[in-house]
């Protein structure tokens, strides 16, 4: 199991786990509401990889600096499959898959509130 978990701010943390899931093929794990119905807290997965995401304005303050704030590099094996889903999706790509001179091949893209998604070939800790 990993041990970094990124967790992202949304404004509107419902639509972003609808863009997630269809964009570039996260799993809804469990999401937990507050009384108002605000996301206090999301799990998402992908291979063994997991994130977490909450809605602004909901659960412990100190951790809420707002939307679009976080960068999130996934490791996964087909780039240009999801670069296409991704784009159908509505993605808006910043990066179009491109080879690496470390051996990666990478995309990035922005979700609807402004984090950025970056997914390669890579794998973190594969050469420790």
């Amino acid at each position: 199991m990993p041990s970094i978990y990124p967790v992202l701010k949304y404004d509107d943390a419902h639509a972003a786990l609808d863009f997630l899931e269809s964009a570039f093929g996260l799993e809804r794990v469990s999401v937990h509401e507050d009384d108002a119905g605000k996301v206090v807290h999301a799990e998402l997965r992908l291979g063994d990889g997991f994130a977490g995401l909450s809605s602004t304005g909901a659960g412990n303050p100190v951790f809420d600096q707002g939307a679009g704030q976080a960068v999130v590099y996934v490791a996964v094996d087909e780039v240009d499959l999801l670069h296409d889903r991704a784009k159908a999706a509505g993605a808006e790509i910043l990066m179009e898959p491109e080879d690496q001179d470390y051996g990666s091949r990478d995309f990035a893209a922005r979700d609807p509130e402004g984090n950025i998604w970056s997914f390669g070939t890579y794998r973190l800790g594969a050469e420790g």
